[in-house]
């Protein structure tokens, strides 16, 4: 009697570890989810690198998504067509960012050499950020690499590109340049991307960065035409600092010229700091783009757009059924 006890103490450590067991693994593989889930209604998300998507669709429902077209900037990391997709087929507009007035020395396409031999168009380095040097946008050899770049965006099934460095033109000026000359000169770089990237996808989107003022030379409105929307950045809030109602309305004049075209505006205003969080500044900034019908995102104040922004619990959350 005392020997079958034993046994049946032994079957029942066995079922428990078995338990034990199967609970671990099924909560080791990511396709694991509950049933349900809280997922918050955004209306964009802005993140450049440590890209999770798995996270951004389990706990957030973006309507568009600014993303690298690779995980962390370089060629080997890149998103696959299926990333994208999948992306997509949860109704979100996936856009890829895309630098066009300065080259980055992280891309497929930099050359070694071009640090202490650079090309005519390259110029200093941004002692802003590093690794990231000015262009001359006008010459077609760098057109042709940025063409290149739309290849690879296109082919991994992006909406769109996110176009920076906008103001470049201003920066040109700045340093000897005409700035009608260097402004017609972005405008019709624009329309080149539009051009090519459209002759692929007929409903690609064009969405340039800030420098909403180059409207200033668009003097035959093809620029406002052809572009989808806008992106801009510290609109409201400058950090934590709230702007002038002169600087906010002197962009306005811009920006709502482009929405009354029928265009959207994307929002990045970085405004939340994890270690001082200010309630008041991003309720008021969402307010705010709700007041003008933009789309609004409380950015992190370190401007690194390496994270998902903490802000974003400000949203509504809604319990949805996977």
């Amino acid at each position: 009697m005392e020997k079958y006890k034993r046994k049946v103490y032994d079957l029942g450590d066995i079922m428990e570890k078995f338990i034990v067991f199967l609970l671990l693994i099924l909560f080791s593989f990511p396709f694991f989810i509950p049933f349900f889930i809280e997922k918050i209604d955004v209306p964009v998300i802005y993140q450049l690198t440590n890209i999770d998507l798995n996270k951004i669709t389990t706990y957030y429902r973006p309507k568009y998504l600014i993303i690298d077209y690779s995980k962390n900037g370089s060629e080997k990391n890149k998103f696959s067509h299926w990333d994208i997709s999948r992306i997509k087929s949860k109704d979100i507009i996936p856009l890829a960012y895309l630098s066009i007035g300065e080259a980055e020395d992280y891309r497929f396409y930099w050359n070694e050499k071009w640090y202490y031999d650079p090309p005519e168009w390259l110029d200093a380095e941004n002692p802003k950020w590093e690794g990231n040097y000015k262009v001359k946008y006008w010459y077609k050899e760098w057109k042709n690499i940025i063409f290149s770049y739309l290849d690879k965006i296109i082919s991994q099934g992006f909406s769109g590109v996110y176009l920076d460095l906008i103001d470049s033109y201003i920066y040109w000026a700045d340093n000897g340049y005409n700035i009608k000359m260097t402004a017609s000169e972005m405008i019709d770089f624009v329309l080149e991307i539009a051009e090519y990237a459209r002759k692929k996808n007929p409903n690609f989107l064009i969405v340039p960065q800030n420098a909403e003022e180059i409207l200033e030379y668009d003097d035959k409105g093809e620029y406002i035409k052809n572009i989808s929307g806008i992106g801009v950045e510290s609109l409201f809030y400058k950090k934590n600092r709230k702007r002038s109602d002169k600087y906010i309305s002197n962009r306005l004049r811009y920006i709502l010229r482009i929405k009354d075209a029928g265009k959207f505006v994307l929002v990045t205003d970085y405004v939340y700091n994890p270690q001082k969080i200010n309630e008041d500044n991003i309720k008021d900034f969402i307010k705010l783009c709700e007041k003008y019908g933009f789309y609004g995102y409380p950015a992190n104040t370190n401007q690194k757009l390496d994270d998902i922004s903490g802000a974003l619990k400000y949203y509504k959350v809604e319990e949805v059924k996977k």
